[in-house]
């Protein structure tokens, strides 16, 4: 099994403890710092049409249709795109990363292409960013949340690779977890100037109990 083959086992364990968690607001980054970070992101941004990439149960569409903001959520796990079905809120639909297209991404009608928390691969980022890029408009936006670099590090050296997953902080009912690659901040830039983005902004919410970066918010064109 490779390592992307076992991020989706993974999440297809655990789809329904991710669906309580969120809905319990268990998860104190998020609540304190990160969901409130990407929502302000994206109004900021004032994008017609977002597409969620990796939506989970969906809460990001569900809070931008407060906002007024058209939104459709994809997501490789049907439970998890199941759960958001049934909260509303949005179009939510299966589509596993390698199944998106340039054609697919374009047919959408998105102009801001989103990924809160849900890039954990390797080459396949790569290859599915050079995907996307043909597809957003001249006006769109792509917009990437993720572990910041310095924080997530630990004490393993600080290059990219793959790292052994952890549901530290998480109820005992998730299970299996992942590995995920972890990228520097350099590698993020540079990634992203391979996929044929320019970056626009570089954003750093910091935790309100321990002053550091929680996140890492990417905002390219």
């Amino acid at each position: 099994m490779t390592a992307d083959e076992h991020i989706l086992e993974t999440w297809h364990q655990n789809a329904a403890p991710w669906v309580k968690a969120i809905a319990g607001g268990e998860i104190e980054s998020r609540l304190l710092v990160t969901n409130q970070a990407i929502l302000q992101t994206v109004l900021s941004l004032a994008p017609t049409r977002v597409w969620d990439i990796g939506c989970g149960e969906g809460w990001l569409c569900r809070s931008l249709a407060e906002s007024g903001i058209s939104c459709i959520g994809t997501d490789a796990i049907p439970a998890l795109v199941d759960a958001a079905n049934e909260k509303g809120g949005g179009k939510f639909e299966v589509l596993p990363y390698d199944a998106i297209t340039t054609e697919k991404a374009i047919n959408t009608g998105a102009d801001l292409f989103l990924f809160n928390f849900s890039l954990f691969g390797g080459e396949q980022v790569l290859g599915l960013l050079q995907k996307l890029q043909p597809a957003l408009p001249a006006t769109g936006h792509l917009l990437i949340q993720t572990l910041h670099p310095f924080a997530a590090c630990g004490d393993a050296p600080y290059e990219s690779g793959w790292r052994e997953g952890s549901w530290s902080g998480f109820s005992q009912d998730f299970v299996n977890p992942a590995p995920w690659y972890f990228r520097t901040m350099g590698d993020w830039v540079k990634m992203l100037k391979e996929s044929g983005f320019s970056l626009m902004e570089v954003l750093e919410p910091v935790h309100p109990k321990t002053g550091h970066p929680t996140s890492l918010i990417l905002v390219a064109e």
